[in-house]
């Protein structure tokens, strides 16, 4: 297989704007041997050398499918069970507060699923914490539709369940009898309570259907600037209900971008 040749600065940069215009994730300078490395990647799949040409053909593809292909080649998805576990923690909490206060409907947005550890993760805290998780639902979305695939799927590999309690692995999860190596399947009742969809976070508004309780954007925005974050950050104030929560990862800086939302705790936002 022939290998592709050297990205240089001047394509670089034309792959950094549209990847920018598409789907808001800035890429700086110091980037440029991770977009060589992916974007390689796919060109090999192709059978192409040339990134000029590679380029040119994204352009010209009407159909997006190509686009598509190329966002889910520099997409950064890292994600385990239970992430940041102090978020679930709350949720458990509110949720639990909330239905005692008489709420029989709970909405939860997961706004960047990756291959389904968080969704799956927002789903057994809420049949953990409610009485009564009958009306309790959760949009889990990515741009990616390579991982979305994966995370409709749920199974996962031994590895990806260090994170997870004993007592909810087998609670939740089926281990599959003789897969080679050992994968463990999400049990049918939290794959109900979780509908994936492909959503650009860069190009509100959005086709969803408020009011919404709570709001997981968490480890995506470190990717966009302050255009693309402001606008998102209006979408979801608008799309929470009052008293609904933001919660957003522990190493995103939005000091300064938040003043619609009132602060509750490091990376946790309440909707006034």
């Amino acid at each position: 297989m022939t290998e592709p040749g050297t990205l240089d600065k001047k394509t670089f940069h034309k792959f950094a704007q549209l990847i920018y215009e598409k789907c808001g994730i800035t890429l700086g300078e110091k980037k440029e041997a991770l977009v060589q490395a992916r974007v390689g990647k796919r060109m090999r799949a192709l059978g192409l050398t040339d990134f000029e040409a590679y380029f040119q053909q994204v352009e010209k593809d009407d159909s997006g499918e190509e686009v598509t292909a190329l966002l889910d080649a520099i997409s950064t998805n890292v994600t385990h069970f239970f992430r940041e576990p102090r978020h679930f923690e709350l949720l458990g909490q509110l949720v639990k507060e909330w239905e005692a206060k008489g709420q029989t409907r709970f909405r939860v947005w997961c706004a960047a699923s990756s291959t389904g550890e968080e969704p799956y993760s927002l789903a057994i805290t809420l049949n953990e914490h409610l009485s009564d998780a009958r009306d309790a639902k959760i949009l889990a979305t990515d741009i990616s539709t390579r991982v979305l695939e994966k995370a409709r799927q749920g199974v996962y590999e031994e590895r990806h369940m260090e994170s997870v309690p004993r007592t909810y692995q087998t609670k939740y999860f089926r281990k599959e009898l003789h897969a080679e190596p050992v994968r463990y399947r999400v049990d049918p009742s939290l794959q109900k309570m979780v509908t994936f969809g492909r959503v650009n976070l860069s190009t509100p508004p959005f086709p969803l259907k408020g009011p919404l309780d709570v709001v997981f954007c968490r480890n995506v925005m470190i990717y966009f600037d302050n255009k693309v974050r402001s606008r998102l950050l209006d979408n979801f104030f608008s799309l929470l209900r009052p008293k609904g929560y933001l919660m957003v990862g522990h190493a995103e800086s939005l000091s300064g971008m938040l003043s619609q939302f009132k602060s509750v705790e490091p990376s946790v936002y309440i909707k006034p």
